[in-house]
């Protein structure tokens, strides 16, 4: 099949019905609205979640919860993702964005997920008990910026 020769399905492309085209198009005049009322009018409708008139579900459910605008996210990377590098290298946050490993925010979190087979050492904001372990285990060093 050639480019030129592409053509869609038949039956597939319908004309759009344009109304309000006068009364001999069959869809003149009130342009298949109907007589007045509500949906007659320009923006006329009920919006999303109105159910004629009885109280909305997200009005009738209970406000639960709380979030703190001064949480602070963490991007997360396990040990084994740090067997990419070197052994010797140092780990930095920028060195972890550079190589891929790290998207968005440049405050890490590293995880004990895995085996460290490299002496590393590692800088980050935050390590779990596992992660320290682990990296001196293999002889590295943990440095928390």
């Amino acid at each position: 099949m050639r480019l030129h020769e592409l053509a869609p399905a038949e039956g597939s492309k319908r004309r759009v019905n344009r109304v309000g085209r006068g009364t001999g198009s069959g869809s003149g005049k009130t342009a298949g609205k109907g007589h007045k009322g509500q949906l007659a009018r320009s923006g006329g409708g009920k919006g999303p979640g109105f159910e004629g008139g009885q109280t909305p579900l997200q009005r009738r459910l209970p406000k639960r919860g709380f979030t703190s605008i001064f949480k602070k996210e963490y991007s997360i990377i396990n040990i084994d993702d740090l067997n990419s590098f070197d052994a010797g290298t140092e780990v930095t946050p920028e060195l972890l964005k550079k190589s891929g490993l790290v998207k968005g925010q440049l405050d890490i979190k590293v995880l004990g997920n895995g085996v460290l087979e490299k002496a590393l050492t590692v800088k980050a904001q935050k390590f779990s008990k596992a992660a320290v372990e682990k990296i001196e285990a293999a002889g590295g060093k943990v440095e928390v910026i």
